[in-house]
């Protein structure tokens, strides 16, 4: 049979497909091999139609309507069988309610009449009450959406989402929101969740985002952290390079370079007391000297947001540290 045959027998499919009804006449063709009059089969493996008498491929490429997961076993294909998107920890009800569209259309894209519209808006207005029935849910509601706007603004992955949200449902639960604005523990949540991930963001760059100021938060992130018990090391300075680097278009060279120089000043003490942003910023400028790519400290201190004063003091330190070590 040739590919002709096999392409224009794949569109016949489709056009079946297409139209709204077909007859028994059609259904009986397109179970039939069109080559030897045998039974065609689905092989979901392969994503293919074929024939079980004569093995033609009658179509192939299908798409795969199955799960994305695998499984050996009945047990563990009970485990793992699910309906509905998974449950995440942003939304304040995980995901397991019901959330009515509102573009006014029904499933086959045409505008709902008036006494519809007005039928479905009152769907939407008790769907959402039932959604949040006390101030708890509320209030939940309301600091997952501002967590999640923040990591949106600081180019935050969804595992420091996720984590920030834990933290928040744990300050919720242990009762420590009395006294303080759900902005402001939403806020320290975030704080701590990129600090726990190792992508941490400085104090300036939170407070740009956030509705609180920098005094709140800093005394609520001290607050969340003492009760609930977190544990967080302290922000290393070489995990704010990569960012630092990207944003001002340096080499992989200089990079290095960078982390070379702050590795040499911790090994000598220097980073003690002093802040990590300052220190990785002095240490890019530092290196793109080094490496001899032309970025101003004016630049790097628009993209660390300090002061120029403090790349000065900064980098000529680093560079002390990285003379004396090669000396030593």
């Amino acid at each position: 049979m040739s590919d002709t045959t096999i392409r224009t027998y794949s569109q016949t499919r489709e056009n079946e497909r297409d139209r709204p009804e077909t007859t028994e006449e059609e259904r009986t063709e397109a179970t039939i091999c069109p080559e030897c009059g045998g039974q065609l089969v689905a092989d979901e493996e392969h994503g293919e139609t074929v024939c079980a008498d004569c093995g033609l491929v009658v179509e192939e490429a299908e798409v795969d309507r199955g799960p994305e997961w695998r499984a050996f076993d009945s047990s563990e294909r009970d485990s793992k069988s699910r309906v509905g998107a998974p449950t995440t920890k942003m939304m304040h009800d995980k995901g397991l309610s019901t959330n009515i569209g509102w573009q006014d259309k029904d499933a086959y894209g045409r505008s709902l009449s008036s006494k519809q519209r007005r039928q479905m808006q009152r769907l939407r207005t008790w769907n959402e009450r039932f959604r949040t029935r006390d101030s708890k849910e509320r209030n939940l509601k309301q600091a997952l959406g501002e967590i999640d706007r923040m990591a949106s603004a600081l180019g935050l992955p969804e595992t420091v989402r996720e984590t920030a949200s834990v933290i928040y449902r744990r300050a919720l639960a242990e009762d420590l929101l009395p006294g303080r604005s759900i902005e402001g523990v939403a806020t320290a949540s975030l704080y701590a969740a990129a600090r726990q991930a190792g992508t941490p963001r400085s104090l300036d760059e939170i407070e740009r985002v956030s509705r609180v100021d920098k005094m709140e938060l800093t005394r609520t992130y001290r607050y969340v952290v003492r009760e609930l018990k977190l544990e967080i090391q302290p922000a290393d300075p070489e995990q704010y390079v990569p960012r630092f680097a990207s944003d001002l278009g340096l080499s992989d060279e200089a990079e290095r370079r960078a982390r070379e120089l702050l590795k040499n000043a911790k090994e000598q003490g220097l980073h003690s007391g002093k802040s990590p942003v300052g220190l990785a910023a002095a240490a890019v400028y530092a290196a793109s000297l080094l490496t001899n790519e032309k970025v101003t400290q004016s630049q790097v201190s628009d993209v660390a947001n300090i002061s120029e004063v403090t790349i000065r003091n900064r980098y000529k330190e680093l560079l002390e540290a990285d003379d004396a070590g090669l000396f030593a």
